[in-house]
């Protein structure tokens, strides 16, 4: 039974352990090209350090009395606000925290996530991702409250003036494609499900906001595996190792 577990987890998550593994290895003793002297773990992941101080700098602020409304307008997005607005908004209403939900579980989401998509990904692919999921869930509050109650993805009215920040919708969303990318199908396949379950538990904006997350990462996996296949598909020219034009020096 152990040995099936092993075997189980080392298929699973061997190919992402490693990787990270790797990285925080060489950056911490300086195996990597140039790097002479140790370094600490951080420099793995500068990206996500500074979306943690960011995250907690918000919420620092918008709990104090002079705080509260300047975060609300640089970073706080509801459905009934004009899209232009929304969308202004958005980048930045990923690091805001919930006021209704302990931070330290923002912080965490982020760390762990972020951390782990930043050294798989690298941070600007990281940051992509990110921003689509949460870009998916702030469009997709406008068109469930247009649908309404009455049907499966409908939202009521009052949701409109739900404050939609916190970085949820881009962690799930990073955690999927990670699992794509890595090919850990069954840990990509549980956060999924869990999200469905969190909908039929409770079908609230968050929770839907989830799925709309998950779905347009879906569609840009779909995207990039068909284009993938193309390139795999495409015969090399000659003089060439592979589909891309030689490099002339």
């Amino acid at each position: 039974m152990s040995g099936s577990v092993t075997r189980f987890a080392r298929r699973e998550w061997g190919p992402l352990f490693g990787t990270v593994r790797a990285e925080l290895v060489a950056r911490r003793w300086g195996h990597l090209p140039g790097r002479a002297k140790p370094r600490a773990w951080g420099s793995a992941i500068p990206m996500t350090l500074a979306a943690v101080c960011l995250t907690a700098l918000f919420q620092l602020v918008q709990n104090q009395d002079w705080g509260y409304q300047p975060v609300q307008n640089i970073g706080s997005v509801r459905a009934e606000d004009p899209l232009w607005l929304a969308l202004l908004r958005t980048p930045l209403s990923l690091f805001v925290p919930a006021l209704d939900l302990p931070v330290w579980g923002a912080l965490a989401q982020v760390l762990l996530v972020f951390g782990i998509a930043e050294i798989c990904l690298g941070r600007w692919r990281t940051l992509g991702v990110a921003f689509l999921a949460t870009l998916c869930g702030t469009l997709y509050a406008r068109v469930g409250i247009a649908l309404g109650p009455g049907t499966p993805f409908g939202l009521p009215s009052s949701d409109a003036q739900v404050v939609d920040t916190g970085p949820s919708a881009a962690v799930v969303g990073l955690a999927v494609y990670v699992c794509w990318r890595y090919r850990a199908w069954w840990t990509g396949g549980a956060v999924v499900v869990a999200m469905i379950v969190e909908v039929i538990v409770k079908p609230n904006l968050a929770g839907k906001e989830h799925l709309a997350a998950i779905g347009g990462v879906l569609v840009l996996i779909g995207v990039q595996a068909w284009r993938e296949r193309r390139q795999e598909g495409v015969e090399p020219r000659p003089g060439t190792r592979s589909w891309k034009p030689p490099i002339r020096s």
